[in-house]
């Protein structure tokens, strides 16, 4: 598992270009791809944080979404490539917390902000799991 720096919190770039099912009849994305696109960067944020895909399904473990608060600041459009910088924010013995922006990096705009909780669980049972000490930002190790 990855060691987080005092420095440095985790964290993970992302991009992606807009295709035509991203948008709407206007050309303009739609709130779910949004949070398609965060989905996608916070696995890889996940694994650059030592959860790899394979090991979760393996041994059972899953981070679960508890809250997602996003606002929508500009709209991407049709084939811009866009970018999701994502980062491990704060991180407690039973949840922890990440945050995204969505940006275009053609002209450095952020167009969403998100910060979403989560927990870890082990399946099928459903009960919690305590936070990797090593994630941990709580001074708890």
């Amino acid at each position: 598992m990855t060691t987080p720096s005092p420095l440095a919190p985790p964290r993970h770039v992302w991009r992606t270009q807009v295709y035509f099912f991203d948008t709407d009849c206007g050309g303009v994305v739609h709130n779910l791809a949004y949070l398609r696109w965060i989905e996608a960067a916070r696995t890889h944020l996940v694994e650059e944080l030592g959860m790899d895909l394979r090991a979760m399904a393996a041994e059972q473990k899953y981070p679960v979404l508890v809250r997602t608060e996003i606002d929508y600041a500009r709209p991407a459009l049709l084939n811009d490539l866009v970018e999701v910088d994502g980062i491990l924010e704060r991180c407690s013995r039973a949840r922890f917390w990440v945050a995204f922006e969505v940006r275009r990096p053609a002209d450095g705009t952020v167009l969403v902000r998100c910060r979403q909780t989560l927990a870890l669980v082990q399946m099928p049972s459903g009960r919690p799991l305590p936070a990797p000490a090593a994630w941990r930002t709580d001074g708890e190790r």
